[in-house]
């Protein structure tokens, strides 16, 4: 026997790692799941936008019978009352913008002259934030509207109530 042949050869490792296929396979299931979830995670912050902006107004509203009661001499206050006497917080009082909007909506407060009854009115920024707008009046009932994109309603007609 040759002494070059009884040596033996080294061995060479096991290829390691994952192959093109496999990592096509991984990034196609990543897409995907990102495409189930995204409408979804929309769908929620949309839900989001819209039930704070039922607390907003709900705020609001709870905000003018107490100006009436404790301020106003028995006549609602405008929303730049209601900040004065701090009866709402100033992110909520200067949403009545696009810029300035809070979760999405934006909020105005119209008062009738003399102060004897009031709406309060919430529409989205656009329709990717919420799907339709919201009002109130002197009764304090919510009313859900059609969508009008930055435009709050200023009345409660054409409303149907909130349940």
């Amino acid at each position: 026997m040759n002494p070059k042949e009884a040596r033996p050869t080294p061995r060479q490792p096991a290829a390691s790692g994952f192959s093109l296929v496999e990592l096509l396979i991984v990034v196609a299931i990543i897409g995907i799941v990102t495409a189930i979830s995204i409408p979804n995670l929309i769908a929620s912050r949309r839900a989001a936008n819209e039930a704070s902006a039922i607390s907003a107004v709900r705020t609001l509203s709870s905000a003018q019978e107490g100006f009436r009661v404790t301020f106003g001499s028995g006549r609602f206050g405008t929303l730049a009352q209601l900040l004065e006497r701090q009866m709402v917080d100033p992110v909520l009082a200067n949403a009545t913008a696009v810029e300035r909007s809070k979760s999405g909506y934006i909020f105005a407060v119209n008062v009738a002259p003399g102060g004897m009854t009031y709406c309060i009115g919430a529409a989205p920024v656009s329709d990717f934030q919420g799907s339709r707008n919201y009002s109130t009046d002197t009764p304090g009932v919510i009313y859900l509207h059609p969508l009008s994109v930055a435009s709050p309603p200023t009345t409660t007609a054409g409303g149907t109530a909130l349940r």
